[in-house]
Protein backbone atom coordinates (compact mmCIF):
# COMPACT_ATOMS: atom_id res chain seq x y z
CA UNK A 1 0.00 0.00 0.00
CA UNK A 2 1.33 3.35 -0.97
CA UNK A 3 -1.59 5.54 0.98
CA UNK A 4 -0.89 6.73 4.20
CA UNK A 5 -2.79 5.20 6.91
CA UNK A 6 -5.83 6.01 8.47
CA UNK A 7 -6.20 6.56 12.15
CA UNK A 8 -3.01 4.15 12.92
CA UNK A 9 -3.82 3.72 15.96
CA UNK A 10 -7.38 2.46 15.94
CA UNK A 11 -7.69 -0.82 17.43
CA UNK A 12 -8.62 -3.56 15.23
CA UNK A 13 -9.90 -6.91 15.43
CA UNK A 14 -10.28 -8.70 11.79
CA UNK A 15 -13.08 -10.80 12.10
CA UNK A 16 -13.44 -12.78 9.02
CA UNK A 17 -10.45 -14.81 7.36
CA UNK A 18 -9.31 -17.61 6.16
CA UNK A 19 -6.17 -20.29 5.85
CA UNK A 20 -5.10 -22.04 3.73
CA UNK A 21 -3.12 -24.00 1.38
CA UNK A 22 -3.47 -25.04 -1.94
CA UNK A 23 0.01 -25.36 -3.44
CA UNK A 24 0.03 -28.99 -3.85
CA UNK A 25 -3.17 -29.43 -5.44
CA UNK A 26 -2.43 -26.52 -8.15
CA UNK A 27 0.09 -28.42 -10.64
CA UNK A 28 -3.07 -31.01 -11.08
CA UNK A 29 -6.16 -28.82 -10.86
CA UNK A 30 -7.61 -27.25 -14.19
CA UNK A 31 -7.97 -23.68 -14.74
CA UNK A 32 -11.48 -22.66 -13.75
CA UNK A 33 -13.24 -20.34 -15.97
CA UNK A 34 -15.34 -18.96 -12.71
CA UNK A 35 -12.93 -16.31 -11.11
CA UNK A 36 -12.91 -18.20 -7.97
CA UNK A 37 -10.63 -19.86 -9.53
CA UNK A 38 -8.05 -16.90 -10.26
CA UNK A 39 -8.67 -16.64 -6.58
CA UNK A 40 -6.71 -19.23 -5.53
CA UNK A 41 -4.57 -19.53 -8.21
CA UNK A 42 -3.84 -15.73 -6.78
CA UNK A 43 -3.30 -16.90 -3.41
CA UNK A 44 -2.46 -20.48 -3.45
CA UNK A 45 -1.01 -20.42 -0.32
CA UNK A 46 -2.72 -18.08 2.51
CA UNK A 47 -1.01 -18.98 6.41
CA UNK A 48 0.14 -17.46 9.52
CA UNK A 49 3.03 -16.07 7.78
CA UNK A 50 0.88 -14.10 4.74
CA UNK A 51 -1.90 -13.49 7.21
CA UNK A 52 1.02 -11.94 10.09
CA UNK A 53 2.71 -9.71 6.43
CA UNK A 54 -0.91 -8.27 6.03
CA UNK A 55 -1.82 -7.44 9.60
CA UNK A 56 1.34 -6.50 10.48
CA UNK A 57 3.15 -4.39 7.32
CA UNK A 58 0.36 -2.80 6.30
CA UNK A 59 0.40 -0.64 9.19
CA UNK A 60 -3.00 -0.54 10.86
CA UNK A 61 -3.38 -1.04 14.50
CA UNK A 62 -4.77 -5.03 14.06
CA UNK A 63 -4.55 -6.57 17.24
CA UNK A 64 -6.31 -9.94 16.70
CA UNK A 65 -8.12 -11.90 14.38
CA UNK A 66 -11.14 -14.31 14.12
CA UNK A 67 -10.93 -17.43 11.80
CA UNK A 68 -13.34 -18.77 9.41
CA UNK A 69 -13.71 -21.75 8.22
CA UNK A 70 -12.68 -22.56 4.31
CA UNK A 71 -12.06 -26.30 4.24
CA UNK A 72 -9.07 -26.41 4.84
CA UNK A 73 -6.57 -29.19 6.36
CA UNK A 74 -9.36 -31.33 7.42
CA UNK A 75 -8.22 -34.76 8.61
CA UNK A 76 -7.83 -37.48 5.79
CA UNK A 77 -8.87 -40.33 7.83
CA UNK A 78 -11.66 -41.34 9.98
CA UNK A 79 -15.17 -41.00 9.81
CA UNK A 80 -16.37 -38.43 7.68
CA UNK A 81 -18.19 -36.16 10.01
CA UNK A 82 -15.85 -35.41 11.93
CA UNK A 83 -13.06 -34.74 8.58
CA UNK A 84 -13.33 -30.93 9.81
CA UNK A 85 -12.39 -31.11 13.42
CA UNK A 86 -9.19 -30.70 11.38
CA UNK A 87 -9.20 -27.63 10.57
CA UNK A 88 -10.24 -26.66 13.72
CA UNK A 89 -7.01 -28.82 15.17
CA UNK A 90 -4.78 -26.82 12.53
CA UNK A 91 -5.51 -23.02 12.98
CA UNK A 92 -5.81 -23.63 17.15
CA UNK A 93 -2.28 -24.55 16.19
CA UNK A 94 -1.60 -20.98 14.65
CA UNK A 95 -3.26 -19.53 17.08
CA UNK A 96 -0.72 -20.92 19.97
CA UNK A 97 1.95 -19.80 17.43
CA UNK A 98 0.72 -16.71 17.49
CA UNK A 99 0.29 -16.28 21.21
CA UNK A 100 3.57 -17.51 22.25
CA UNK A 101 4.43 -13.40 21.98
CA UNK A 102 7.08 -14.01 19.31
CA UNK A 103 5.58 -12.20 17.01
CA UNK A 104 4.39 -9.03 19.43
CA UNK A 105 1.27 -8.32 20.70
CA UNK A 106 -0.97 -9.19 17.39
CA UNK A 107 -2.93 -12.42 18.35
CA UNK A 108 -3.71 -14.20 15.21
CA UNK A 109 -7.01 -16.17 15.24
CA UNK A 110 -8.20 -16.16 18.65
CA UNK A 111 -11.77 -17.04 17.84
CA UNK A 112 -12.23 -19.82 15.51
CA UNK A 113 -15.31 -20.61 13.54
CA UNK A 114 -15.19 -23.99 11.83
CA UNK A 115 -17.57 -26.66 9.95
CA UNK A 116 -19.81 -29.31 11.16
CA UNK A 117 -22.65 -30.65 9.19
CA UNK A 118 -25.67 -29.59 10.53
CA UNK A 119 -28.26 -31.87 8.59
CA UNK A 120 -26.72 -34.82 10.63
CA UNK A 121 -29.27 -33.69 13.40
CA UNK A 122 -29.19 -34.13 16.67
CA UNK A 123 -26.07 -36.49 16.12
CA UNK A 124 -23.73 -33.20 14.70
CA UNK A 125 -23.55 -32.78 18.70
CA UNK A 126 -20.40 -34.87 18.58
CA UNK A 127 -18.69 -33.31 16.19
CA UNK A 128 -19.43 -30.21 17.82
CA UNK A 129 -17.92 -31.41 21.41
CA UNK A 130 -14.75 -32.76 19.73
CA UNK A 131 -14.37 -28.76 17.74
CA UNK A 132 -14.57 -27.36 20.67
CA UNK A 133 -12.44 -29.79 22.50
CA UNK A 134 -10.05 -29.55 19.45
CA UNK A 135 -9.93 -25.53 19.78
CA UNK A 136 -8.70 -25.25 23.43
CA UNK A 137 -11.07 -22.37 24.46
CA UNK A 138 -10.40 -20.88 21.13
CA UNK A 139 -13.70 -22.22 19.08
CA UNK A 140 -16.25 -20.28 18.78
CA UNK A 141 -18.89 -21.54 16.47
CA UNK A 142 -19.49 -22.70 12.86
CA UNK A 143 -20.17 -21.53 9.03
CA UNK A 144 -22.77 -23.63 7.48
CA UNK A 145 -22.78 -22.19 3.88
CA UNK A 146 -26.29 -21.62 2.55
CA UNK A 147 -25.46 -19.88 -0.42
CA UNK A 148 -27.11 -21.17 -3.37
CA UNK A 149 -28.25 -19.87 -7.02
CA UNK A 150 -29.96 -21.77 -9.46
CA UNK A 151 -27.81 -20.38 -12.10
CA UNK A 152 -24.15 -21.65 -12.25
CA UNK A 153 -21.95 -18.80 -13.27
CA UNK A 154 -22.61 -17.12 -9.98
CA UNK A 155 -21.25 -19.08 -7.57
CA UNK A 156 -18.88 -21.86 -9.85
CA UNK A 157 -16.79 -23.85 -7.65
CA UNK A 158 -18.42 -23.14 -4.39
CA UNK A 159 -21.78 -23.98 -5.77
CA UNK A 160 -22.39 -26.95 -3.64
CA UNK A 161 -25.14 -25.99 -0.97
CA UNK A 162 -28.71 -27.17 -1.92
CA UNK A 163 -31.56 -24.75 -1.97
CA UNK A 164 -33.35 -23.59 0.39
CA UNK A 165 -31.02 -25.64 3.31
CA UNK A 166 -31.56 -23.13 6.17
CA UNK A 167 -35.25 -24.30 6.22
CA UNK A 168 -34.72 -28.01 6.11
CA UNK A 169 -36.12 -29.83 9.00
CA UNK A 170 -32.55 -31.55 9.46
CA UNK A 171 -30.70 -28.85 9.45
CA UNK A 172 -32.34 -26.66 12.60
CA UNK A 173 -32.24 -30.29 14.65
CA UNK A 174 -28.60 -29.68 14.11
CA UNK A 175 -28.81 -26.04 14.48
CA UNK A 176 -30.43 -26.44 17.81
CA UNK A 177 -27.12 -28.06 19.23
CA UNK A 178 -25.16 -24.73 18.68
CA UNK A 179 -27.83 -22.82 21.29
CA UNK A 180 -27.11 -25.75 23.58
CA UNK A 181 -23.38 -25.46 23.39
CA UNK A 182 -23.28 -21.21 23.59
CA UNK A 183 -22.19 -21.49 19.88
CA UNK A 184 -22.27 -19.05 17.72
CA UNK A 185 -23.66 -19.04 13.78
CA UNK A 186 -21.98 -17.56 10.47
CA UNK A 187 -24.49 -17.07 7.79
CA UNK A 188 -23.22 -17.20 4.31
CA UNK A 189 -25.60 -16.78 1.28
CA UNK A 190 -26.59 -14.80 -1.62
CA UNK A 191 -28.37 -11.26 -2.09
CA UNK A 192 -32.11 -13.38 -2.90
CA UNK A 193 -31.52 -14.96 0.30
CA UNK A 194 -31.16 -12.75 3.19
CA UNK A 195 -34.98 -13.83 4.21
CA UNK A 196 -33.85 -17.50 4.88
CA UNK A 197 -31.37 -15.95 7.28
CA UNK A 198 -34.49 -13.86 8.71
CA UNK A 199 -36.38 -17.12 9.23
CA UNK A 200 -33.94 -18.72 10.90
CA UNK A 201 -32.78 -16.03 12.92
CA UNK A 202 -36.48 -15.63 14.14
CA UNK A 203 -37.36 -19.87 14.49
CA UNK A 204 -34.13 -19.27 16.85
CA UNK A 205 -34.45 -16.10 18.40
CA UNK A 206 -32.08 -16.82 21.04
CA UNK A 207 -29.19 -18.41 19.39
CA UNK A 208 -26.42 -15.57 18.13
CA UNK A 209 -26.06 -15.29 14.42
CA UNK A 210 -23.57 -12.66 11.73
CA UNK A 211 -24.44 -12.30 8.20
CA UNK A 212 -20.91 -12.26 6.34
CA UNK A 213 -20.37 -10.21 3.61
CA UNK A 214 -23.51 -7.45 4.40
CA UNK A 215 -25.32 -10.34 2.29
CA UNK A 216 -23.45 -11.11 -1.09
CA UNK A 217 -25.12 -8.36 -3.51
CA UNK A 218 -24.43 -10.13 -6.72
CA UNK A 219 -22.81 -9.08 -9.93
CA UNK A 220 -21.94 -12.01 -12.15
CA UNK A 221 -24.32 -14.19 -14.36
CA UNK A 222 -27.89 -12.97 -14.33
CA UNK A 223 -27.33 -10.26 -11.74
CA UNK A 224 -24.64 -8.82 -13.89
CA UNK A 225 -24.97 -4.96 -15.02
CA UNK A 226 -28.14 -4.63 -12.30
CA UNK A 227 -26.81 -3.19 -8.78
CA UNK A 228 -28.75 -0.20 -9.25
CA UNK A 229 -31.93 -1.95 -10.26
CA UNK A 230 -31.54 -4.69 -7.45
CA UNK A 231 -30.51 -2.30 -4.63
CA UNK A 232 -34.15 -1.36 -3.14
CA UNK A 233 -34.57 -4.95 -2.87
CA UNK A 234 -31.42 -5.87 -1.41
CA UNK A 235 -31.40 -2.86 1.50
CA UNK A 236 -35.73 -4.27 2.29
CA UNK A 237 -34.14 -7.45 2.98
CA UNK A 238 -31.13 -6.31 5.27
CA UNK A 239 -33.56 -3.85 7.13
CA UNK A 240 -35.83 -6.82 7.71
CA UNK A 241 -32.86 -8.63 8.80
CA UNK A 242 -31.85 -6.28 11.62
CA UNK A 243 -35.65 -6.45 13.29
CA UNK A 244 -33.96 -9.93 14.38
CA UNK A 245 -31.84 -8.58 17.75
CA UNK A 246 -30.10 -11.73 17.82
CA UNK A 247 -28.72 -10.95 14.29
CA UNK A 248 -25.47 -9.15 13.35
CA UNK A 249 -23.81 -8.31 9.93
CA UNK A 250 -20.17 -8.50 9.22
CA UNK A 251 -19.14 -4.99 6.42
CA UNK A 252 -17.28 -6.25 4.20
CA UNK A 253 -16.86 -9.27 1.51
CA UNK A 254 -17.85 -6.28 -1.29
CA UNK A 255 -14.32 -6.81 -3.07
CA UNK A 256 -15.43 -10.29 -4.12
CA UNK A 257 -16.08 -11.45 -7.82
CA UNK A 258 -19.46 -12.44 -7.16
CA UNK A 259 -20.25 -8.77 -6.31
CA UNK A 260 -18.24 -7.24 -9.50
CA UNK A 261 -18.76 -4.07 -8.24
CA UNK A 262 -17.17 -1.45 -10.38
CA UNK A 263 -14.11 -2.71 -12.25
CA UNK A 264 -12.35 -4.45 -9.19
CA UNK A 265 -10.29 -7.30 -10.06
CA UNK A 266 -6.72 -8.86 -9.72
CA UNK A 267 -5.39 -6.63 -12.37
CA UNK A 268 -6.43 -3.35 -10.66
CA UNK A 269 -5.54 -1.87 -7.12
CA UNK A 270 -7.92 0.88 -7.23
CA UNK A 271 -7.13 3.92 -4.11
CA UNK A 272 -8.90 3.69 -0.90
CA UNK A 273 -11.16 6.23 -1.95
CA UNK A 274 -12.41 4.69 -5.06
CA UNK A 275 -13.14 1.68 -3.16
CA UNK A 276 -15.12 3.66 -0.02
CA UNK A 277 -17.16 4.71 -3.08
CA UNK A 278 -18.15 1.14 -4.50
CA UNK A 279 -18.41 0.34 -0.67
CA UNK A 280 -20.92 3.26 0.80
CA UNK A 281 -23.80 2.64 -0.19
CA UNK A 282 -23.95 -0.98 1.36
CA UNK A 283 -21.83 -0.47 4.31
CA UNK A 284 -24.23 2.59 5.49
CA UNK A 285 -27.57 0.53 4.71
CA UNK A 286 -26.21 -2.44 7.15
CA UNK A 287 -25.14 0.49 9.94
CA UNK A 288 -28.15 2.26 9.84
CA UNK A 289 -30.06 -0.87 9.86
CA UNK A 290 -28.28 -2.77 12.85
CA UNK A 291 -26.55 -0.01 14.64
CA UNK A 292 -22.84 0.14 15.24
CA UNK A 293 -22.96 -2.31 18.13
CA UNK A 294 -24.04 -4.98 15.89
CA UNK A 295 -22.26 -4.19 12.77
CA UNK A 296 -18.38 -5.56 12.11
CA UNK A 297 -16.06 -4.49 9.60
CA UNK A 298 -14.70 -7.94 8.59
CA UNK A 299 -11.42 -8.19 5.54
CA UNK A 300 -12.72 -11.25 4.32
CA UNK A 301 -8.68 -12.51 3.09
CA UNK A 302 -7.35 -13.43 0.85
CA UNK A 303 -10.54 -13.88 -0.65
CA UNK A 304 -10.70 -9.99 -1.02
CA UNK A 305 -7.52 -9.63 -2.60
CA UNK A 306 -9.30 -10.14 -5.59
CA UNK A 307 -10.05 -6.63 -5.67
CA UNK A 308 -7.95 -4.66 -3.35
CA UNK A 309 -4.46 -5.42 -0.65
CA UNK A 310 -5.22 -5.70 2.48
CA UNK A 311 -4.22 -2.10 3.82
CA UNK A 312 -5.97 0.03 1.04
CA UNK A 313 -9.30 -1.94 1.83
CA UNK A 314 -8.79 -0.98 5.78
CA UNK A 315 -8.06 2.90 4.91
CA UNK A 316 -11.57 2.66 2.42
CA UNK A 317 -13.18 0.80 5.42
CA UNK A 318 -12.29 4.09 7.76
CA UNK A 319 -13.15 6.16 5.09
CA UNK A 320 -16.54 5.00 4.88
CA UNK A 321 -17.06 5.63 8.42
CA UNK A 322 -15.25 9.29 9.10
CA UNK A 323 -18.33 10.52 9.74
CA UNK A 324 -19.38 8.20 13.31
CA UNK A 325 -18.63 9.14 16.56
CA UNK A 326 -15.06 7.60 18.33
CA UNK A 327 -17.54 5.58 20.37
CA UNK A 328 -19.33 4.13 16.96
CA UNK A 329 -15.45 3.64 15.64
CA UNK A 330 -14.54 1.62 18.61
CA UNK A 331 -17.04 -0.82 17.75
CA UNK A 332 -17.38 -0.97 14.35
CA UNK A 333 -13.64 -1.79 13.67
CA UNK A 334 -13.30 -4.23 17.54
CA UNK A 335 -16.02 -3.95 19.67
CA UNK A 336 -18.93 -5.50 18.29
CA UNK A 337 -16.67 -8.28 16.98
CA UNK A 338 -15.44 -8.85 20.56
CA UNK A 339 -18.24 -9.09 22.30
CA UNK A 340 -20.03 -11.53 19.59
CA UNK A 341 -17.09 -14.09 19.40
CA UNK A 342 -16.51 -13.62 23.11
CA UNK A 343 -12.56 -12.31 22.73
CA UNK A 344 -12.85 -9.07 24.45
CA UNK A 345 -9.26 -9.82 25.80
CA UNK A 346 -7.47 -8.77 22.79
CA UNK A 347 -9.47 -5.35 24.06
CA UNK A 348 -8.17 -5.45 27.75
Amino acid sequence: MTEDVIEPDLPIIDPHHHLWDFTPALPRMPEIAHPFGRITRQSPRYLFDELLADCRDAGHNVIGTVFLQCGAFYRADGPDELKPVGEVEFVNGVAAQSASGIYGPFRACAGIVGQADLTLGTGVGAVLDAEIAAGNGRFRGIRHIGAHDPDPEVLGPLGHAPANLYADPRFREGFAELGKRGLTFDAWVLEPQIGEVTALARAFPEQPIVLDHVGTPLGLGSYAGRHDERFATWKAAIGELATCPNVMVKLGGLAMPFCALGDLGPDTRPTAAALADLFRPYVETCVAAFGPARAMFESNFPVDRWGADYGTLWNAFKLVAKGASADENRELFAGAAARFYKVEHLLA
